[in-house]
């Protein structure tokens, strides 16, 4: 690594306009999930511009590029998802959406960027590589049952000794990289809930079962799930995020939806969190005259990283950046499905701080005028290339 530490800041520095580049038309250009043909063709001719590379489409939206070392190691494996999300961009910016109501609202548009330009990089490095760079560039992150499931399902990892992933991260300043080992992100299921009534004039609603006033008292109570069933030092949210009534001021409707999130790590919570919300809503429905159907959905696993992979990356990390620079990244409830290749082998994800009050770069994920600091970009491909080398020197402790 210590002659990488010496050249990486100029290789990198030499690919940051293209990376730059590459994510600006990125953001021009989003596609939601499991529509991204024209991206994924986009990363694919950019791979194959690059040369070196063992290229495969193993889903219409997605591509899979081998790099073979020079000489016999481990398969190390480093992800990117590509997907945007239907949301109406407000930023003004040169770059900003050409497609109505689809945005690159989360960062993805910079992690295809930045392992465009890691591939690049490691490209030129391949006759010190010991092993295989496999390089994910994944579709359908940001809706379930998402890509990383279907590339793990067709055996893409398969023989992976080690994988990785970063996300650009607003909660952390720019320069700052954070690294965890554990729990990271929450594994993030659903519900839906239809209150079933009885409908009627809103005059008269002694002669009805009111489905709102139920929901209401519905919503209120799920409230005591995290206050009263867990343990405090534990971690659960169960949050109402939809509720679908009526239609006139003057109806009172017969039923009422409502949608909702549970994020958790602990499996044992999970296990218990549907039986918990059926009770509440049951006995709520019960008391008021009302019926109820309920539907429960288990989406990612949580994101929990492998103390060794983490290690070893955190180790790479601090021979480049410095010890100061990188940090202990703050577990969040949001989840990830880079889960799903962890279910396979031994993972680690990691955040790369790409916010900056400075330049008013504070909106956060998943906000029509989220962006990232571009700054952080080459920062980005500088940690994915570290990263990769260091796990390919040491790969065989794993």
């Amino acid at each position: 690594m210590a002659v990488l530490v010496a050249e990486l800041e100029e290789l990198a520095a030499a690919v940051k306009d293209d990376v730059v580049g590459w994510r600006r038309y990125l953001h021009a250009h989003p596609e939601l999930s499991f529509q991204e043909e024209n991206t994924a063709q986009f990363v694919y001719d950019t791979l194959r511009s690059f040369g070196g590379f063992e290229l495969s489409r193993p889903t219409k939206t997605s591509v899979v590029a081998r790099l073979i070392g020079a000489a016999p190691g481990p398969v190390v494996a480093v992800r990117a998802d590509m997907d945007a999300l239907p949301i109406q961009e407000e930023n003004d910016l040169p770059f900003a959406s050409t497609n109505p109501g689809v945005m690159h609202a989360c960062g993805h548009d910079g992690h295809t960027a930045m392992l465009l330009g890691a591939a690049r990089i490691l490209s030129a490095l391949r006759p010190r590589l010991r092993g295989e760079v496999r390089f994910l560039f994944q579709h359908a992150e940001e809706l379930f049952p998402g890509g990383a499931q279907e590339l793990v399902v067709l055996g893409i990892v398969d023989g992976v000794r080690a994988v990785i992933g970063a996300h650009l991260w607003i909660p952390l300043e720019v320069g700052k990289i954070g690294v965890k080992a554990g729990e990271l992100m929450a594994s993030p299921d659903r519900f839906r809930i239809v209150i079933r009534g009885r409908g009627g004039h809103a005059a008269q609603p002694h002669m009805t079962v009111d489905s709102i006033a139920v929901g209401a008292q519905v919503v209120t109570n799920l409230q005591h799930i995290v206050s009263r069933y867990v343990d405090p030092l534990d971690r659960l949210v169960v949050s109402v995020t939809r509720f679908m009534a009526g239609t006139a001021d003057n109806v009172i409707p017969e039923s009422a939806e409502l949608w909702g999130t549970v994020r958790c790590f602990n499996p044992e919570l999970r296990r218990q969190a549907p039986g918990w919300i059926e009770r509440v809503v049951k006995g709520v429905t019960e008391a008021h005259g009302a019926s109820y159907d309920m539907e429960y959905t288990h989406g990612y696993r949580p994101v929990i990283n492998d103390p060794a992979v983490t290690a070893l990356l955190r180790e790479g990390l601090e021979e480049v950046f410095g010890a100061e620079a990188v940090v202990d990244a703050v577990p969040t409830m949001g989840g990830e499905d880079f889960s799903a290749y962890q279910s396979r082998a031994a993972g680690s994800f990691f955040f790369i701080g790409a916010g900056n009050p400075d330049k008013g770069i504070t909106f956060p994920h998943h906000h029509p005028r989220f962006t990232v600091d571009e700054d952080a970009l080459p920062l980005g491909v500088k940690a994915l290339v570290a990263g990769v080398m260091k796990l390919l020197a040491e790969g065989k402790s794993l």
